[in-house]
């Protein structure tokens, strides 16, 4: 599967404050690959608040030769009935021209590698079900559609009056 010329050139390293910029180019580059670049609101400063002041996420950088080529944002859950952490894989993208080299494979493996060093029960994602292509590589790294589920989401509007709802 790897057509990686040197693998050696490639590395992963946890973002840091500088990569902010960085990090808001690769979710507006993946927001468009998933034609919702009209819902990205985010901006550097919340970026760096969120991610690097409050330590709510973290991200991982994939460079090749020098060259940022793609990153995975994540945070950690909690699975009740494991009784242990686990890591939600929020975003995982690799530059179009980048892909089929193996940077994915390298950058999930990583993540794998450091949900079971922080004694994680799993690693969990979400995918768009028109993604074929991303859905083909999940399930050869051994990921399993979990169809026996429905993601619910309050947001906007939504999440504010359920805020504001009081049982009297």
């Amino acid at each position: 599967m790897s057509k990686i010329m040197n693998p050696a050139e490639f590395n992963l390293r946890l973002a840091t404050t500088t990569d902010t910029q960085l990090v808001l180019s690769f979710i507006k580059e993946l927001a468009e690959y998933e034609h919702m670049s009209d819902q990205v609101v985010a901006t550097p400063e919340l970026l760096e608040d969120t991610i690097f002041v409050q330590k709510k996420a973290e991200v991982i950088i994939g460079e090749y030769e020098g060259a940022a080529v793609g990153f995975a944002l994540f945070f950690h859950n909690y699975s009740t009935f494991l009784g242990r952490p686990g890591i939600y894989l929020e975003d995982l993208y690799v530059k179009e021209e980048m892909r089929g080299m193996g940077f994915g494979t390298r950058i999930l493996s990583y993540l794998a590698e450091l949900a079971t060093e922080r004694g994680c029960g799993r690693l969990e994602w979400a995918c768009l079900n028109w993604n074929e292509p991303s859905i083909r590589f999940y399930q050869q790294m051994g990921g399993i559609p979990m169809d026996q589920w429905t993601v619910y989401r309050l947001q906007g509007e939504a999440l504010h009056n359920m805020a504001n709802r009081r049982i009297d």
